[in-house]
């Protein structure tokens, strides 16, 4: 995007207000430039306020500098909902943002992920749950989604980081600022190893009405939900809300009917979302979609199927005995998983993750429900 279409969309953003008359403009125009063309006249037809109206005729100069000069600095990007490059699974939720403000690589925010969330304040056990769940979903070549709040968030972040894998975080700031201040180094980790994303201007400080707001973006960039602690009332259930509402798998994990952290996961399972105490059962929620993105996300992430993959096992699973001997029992003939096994001696459910991961790692191709090596 050039500098002159920048500030046309950040003049959209700066302008405040209702996102649907904004929206509007720029998908009917086709990019912010023309949508500033319209003048007043266009712009009331679209839906804008006389406020609105006003702030697009004289934008607020100090805010605009500002926001440039944060894209001006390296991986720093602005993404209209209309750009070819914006994650398409937000598009699908409810009340897509305007543009996303990206520091870090746009490219993840189109892998396909779960979203973790939960206390602040968790117990030892739910912080290292939110590890496990996320080191396992990055093995099996998700990434993990959450809000860089404290406790499970920020453990979710941490673990799947240091599992090498992808993270994403969305945050209820400008892009420059970190919330709390204490996350501002595991921030900027993640904006250099995997992806932070906000929709609010450069300069923008937490406001309470901010992360209700976050959260719809949180739940719309992924394909399922999972809360780890939440009590009654907690953000955390809003995210489960707003994912059940984008059409997005939504799973609790159980715990102590003496912990008031497991209150909310509770009420969500008696509500009827899916009850799981293993990562493994997210995976087979999600196989089904998983397999519907590959194409598409093979050619978006230039991971193209006539690319080979590696013959060797990789090295995550290298010394894991039970992809040993899954890999070994895969030939480059189609095999059905019910041979599968039988040979590897494994259950259905175990088999099914393993491979899912392998799909996504590019080494396991499924031919009419049967599998095999990619050739």
């Amino acid at each position: 995007m050039t500098e002159h279409g920048h500030e046309a969309l950040l003049r959209l953003l700066i302008a405040g207000g209702s996102l649907a008359p904004r929206r509007a403009l720029l998908q009917t125009t086709g990019n912010a430039d023309a949508a500033l063309a319209l003048g007043v006249a266009g712009w009331r037809a679209h839906g804008c306020t006389p406020e609105q109206c006003a702030a697009l005729e004289r934008p607020d100069t100090r805010a605009l500098a500002l926001a440039q000069r944060w894209l001006q600095q390296p991986d720093h990007h602005l993404l209209a909902c209309n750009d070819p490059a914006f994650p398409p699974l937000l598009l699908d939720a409810p009340n897509p943002p305007l543009a996303l403000f990206v520091a870090g690589d746009p490219a993840i925010a189109w892998r396909p992920a779960v979203a973790l969330v939960g206390s602040r304040s968790p117990t030892p056990a739910g912080r290292a749950l939110a590890a496990r769940f996320a080191t396992c979903f990055v093995e099996a070549g998700l990434a993990v989604t959450s809000g860089l709040a404290a406790g499970i968030d920020a453990a979710a972040h941490q673990a799947a980081l240091d599992a090498g894998g992808c993270t994403l975080a969305v945050i209820g700031t400008g892009p420059d600022r970190a919330y709390p201040t204490s996350h501002t180094r595991l921030q900027a980790r993640i904006a250099a190893e995997g992806v932070v994303l906000s929709e609010y201007l450069p300069g923008t400080a937490a406001r309470p009405g901010h992360f209700p707001a976050r959260n719809r973006l949180v739940a719309g960039l992924a394909l399922a939900t999972v809360v780890v602690e939440a009590a009654q009332r907690s953000g955390a259930l809003i995210t489960a809300r707003l994912a059940a509402e984008a059409g997005r798998e939504v799973c609790a994990i159980p715990g102590s009917v003496l912990n008031p952290r497991a209150a909310g996961c509770h009420r969500l399972i008696r509500e009827g979302v899916a009850l799981v105490e293993r990562p493994e059962e997210v995976l087979e929620l999600l196989a089904p979609a998983l397999r519907l993105q590959l194409p598409g996300l093979q050619t978006r992430l230039a991971t193209p199927t006539e690319q080979a993959a590696p013959a060797d096992l990789p090295a995550c699973w290298a010394n894991d005995a039970d992809y040993q001997s899954l890999w070994r029992a895969l030939e480059y003939d189609p095999i059905s998983m019910d041979s599968l096994i039988t040979q590897c001696g494994l259950t259905a459910s175990e088999v099914s993750s393993m491979l899912l991961a392998m799909e996504l790692a590019g080494i396991v191709v499924c031919v009419h429900g049967r599998y095999c090596r990619r050739p």
